[in-house]
């Protein structure tokens, strides 16, 4: 995580000036983002509980845990980029 916060703050958003204290800016991104990942377990369970509580077979069966990885990402994804954007590296300061 501390990887990430580095390359967000370098090169995602190295134009917004958050006006906070390193420990608060990285205590927010680390929330932020165990809630992203959890959103992303989530997602993934959900889609794989329900495809084998349906009775998926054969090749839906297989691509289930596919999908779910992939949706599961995009959302937690967008989820980390947007709360990022509005609650970490916001530009509003303390």
């Amino acid at each position: 995580m501390c990887a990430g916060y580095l390359l967000n703050r370098h090169f995602t958003f190295h134009h917004l000036e958050s006006g906070r204290v390193l420990w608060d800016e990285l205590l927010r991104f680390f929330s932020v983002h165990a809630l992203g990942g959890l959103l992303n377990l989530a997602v993934f369970s959900l889609i794989v509980t329900l495809a084998d509580r349906y009775g998926a077979s054969g090749t839906l069966a297989l691509l289930a845990p596919l999908a779910g990885v992939w949706i599961g990402g995009l959302i937690g994804m967008s989820f980390n980029y947007l709360m990022s954007r509005n609650h970490v590296f916001d530009g509003r300061g303390p």
